[in-house]
């Protein structure tokens, strides 16, 4: 049976995506999504949302829970992960086709840059300026 998991940083840096584009505070996002904040600041620390904060969270942002299951176990095709990000771009309404093309080189850039790793073998890290998302 395959093992699968809940992708909850996936998770939150895609509300954070959401609440930027609304422009919401942390703390409107929990009284719109019906939540308290303390779950907010409980995902921000790596932890899980409940079932029911996952489920308000779901409604409020839009976004589909499926998108965040990990499939740990099973051998299977996923798209390139700058493919994925080229879908969204060129299906928002809000850009225009060159603008999607200048976001996309800017991403493929750092991405490559990132993906690239060391000379050691490790993931380049990207060094968190103790900004924290705050409920």
């Amino acid at each position: 049976m395959a093992k699968r998991t809940f992708d909850s940083a996936g998770f939150f840096a895609a509300i954070d995506a959401q609440r930027q584009a609304k422009g919401k505070t942390w703390k409107q996002v929990a009284a719109d999504a019906g939540i308290s904040a303390s779950t907010l600041t409980r995902m921000s620390q790596g932890r899980r949302p409940d079932v029911d904060g996952l489920a308000s969270l779901l409604s409020w942002s839009g976004l589909d829970a499926d998108d965040f299951i990990r499939d740990e176990t099973e051998e299977h095709e996923e798209p390139e992960t700058l493919a994925r990000i080229s879908t969204y771009l060129r299906a928002d309404p809000r850009l225009s086709n060159e603008s999607a093309h200048a976001i996309e080189q800017i991403i493929s850039v750092a991405y490559d840059q990132m993906a690239r790793g060391t000379d050691d073998g490790t993931a380049t890290r990207v060094q968190n300026r103790g900004e924290r998302p705050r409920a």
